[in-house]
């Protein structure tokens, strides 16, 4: 086998964040690129002079949503977006003009069947960003007697009943798409997280953060729906349970949603579905920190449309996981004990099926061994995959151990 050693720059074009120091990667070259890949990485400091990039097509991932939604979010937010995303802009426009006309064929033709539709309680998987919320996601998602919603469906939440069955078969066409913060494959066929849905949609979540990065935190717009009006909070509530209502008619299963966002959510999501399922993710926050970092600039320089520098993106991710947790701590009391269960993702990736059998025991979700042989060939499908390892730079561990001391002990890690 022939080993590939590489040093990324500042331009790295996989999108894996600009290290200061050395940054190695050892690659095999097969076609299992992403799960054969051994990354030791060093996370930076962050620099205050140093801007983060703004890609000239930064806004078309919002060309799948509703069109005065998204125009009333970008005047609000129209101070420092860059002349260079203005043709993109434009071209989101037009493509939202055409989603929203979708929207309304769809909702002619299948309007009255999904009102008509009763959901089961959804599953929802909850955590910080980069806790395994997706590996839990993926998971879960192959058990037959569950659904989940696809890249396809997130991302033309207008309009997906009306158009995916042709549209999957042009989209299989073009090449493997990769997650820029860890280089898994993803497809329009995919599980995806909801939380894309509702930002294409127009209501609030911190995913509009990657495309305005200079807005302040928190914002209720971006992250605390306590603090939004009534009238925009319902109208979310409705947003949301309408899209779960379409997943349920097409897919006729109890639904498996992730989004680390809902942890910050969980009274209202009750009062929408009191049945639910809550699974949360806890896992190190020096592996948190750096990993969340890496994923916004990734995100920020696929997305933004306006300029940020990287010490204001890490103050970002400290702020936004503080917060998600205080609001985690406060929302979980409303679940019951039956219907709540946390697992660590170190044990989730030393032994998944040991630890998925106890989530389906402890939250009643019907007999394991039904899904374990998929599983199981699941697993050995993605064996060689190994998370990248950080080599923490001094200021930043103490920054973590700083500000997050209170999460490191309450969920038993070590501040060493």
């Amino acid at each position: 086998m022939k080993w590939e050693f590489g040093l990324f720059g500042a331009n790295e074009a996989t999108l894996i964040h600009r290290v200061t120091r050395i940054g190695v990667s050892i690659r095999p070259e097969n076609s299992l690129h992403a799960l054969n890949t051994l990354k030791l990485e060093i996370a930076p400091p962050p620099l205050e002079s140093r801007k983060m990039p703004v890609h000239p097509a930064a806004p078309l991932w919002l060309a799948g949503g509703r069109f005065l939604p998204w125009v009333r979010t970008f005047i609000r937010n129209r101070r420092g977006i860059k002349w260079k995303c203005v043709p993109a802009l434009v071209l989101t426009a037009s493509l939202s003009v055409l989603a929203s006309g979708l929207g309304i064929i769809q909702n002619l033709v299948y309007g009255r069947r999904v009102a008509r539709t009763p959901v089961a309680g959804p599953i929802f998987i909850i955590g910080h960003w980069r806790t395994g919320t997706t590996f839990l996601h993926n998971l879960l998602a192959l058990d037959e007697r569950h659904a989940a919603p696809s890249g396809y469906e997130c991302s033309c939440p207008t309009h997906f009943l009306l158009t995916e069955r042709w549209m999957l078969r042009i989209l299989d066409w073009l090449p493997e798409f990769r997650r820029p913060m860890d280089d898994m494959p993803i497809s329009p066929r995919t599980p995806q997280e909801d939380e894309f849905a509702l930002s294409v949609l127009g209501q609030p979540s911190p995913y509009w953060y990657f495309t305005f990065p200079n807005h302040s935190m928190p914002d209720p717009d971006f992250y605390d729906l306590d603090a939004l009006p009534a009238h925009a909070r319902e109208a979310w509530k409705r947003t949301l349970f309408r899209f779960v209502q379409q997943l349920t008619w097409l897919h006729g299963k109890r639904l498996v949603l992730k989004s680390p966002a809902h942890s910050l959510r969980i009274p209202w999501l009750l009062q929408l579905f009191p049945d639910a399922r809550f699974v949360h993710l806890v896992r190190n926050p020096y592996e948190i920190v750096p990993s969340t970092i890496k994923m916004d600039k990734a995100l920020v320089r696929l997305w933004a449309v306006q300029e940020t520098t990287e010490a204001a993106l890490e103050e970002q991710v400290f702020n936004r996981g503080a917060f998600l947790y205080e609001k985690f701590e406060a929302g979980k009391q409303f679940i019951s004990p039956d219907r709540f269960h946390e697992l660590r993702y170190e044990d989730l990736v030393r032994d998944p099926t040991g630890q998925l059998s106890q989530l389906y025991a402890k939250l009643s979700l019907g007999g394991f061994a039904e899904v374990r042989p998929k599983l199981e060939q699941h697993l050995a499908a993605i064996a060689g995959y190994t998370p990248a390892r950080y080599i923490l730079e001094p200021r930043l561990h103490g920054e973590i151990t700083r500000r997050w001391g209170q999460i490191i002990q309450r969920y038993g890690y070590s501040s060493g």
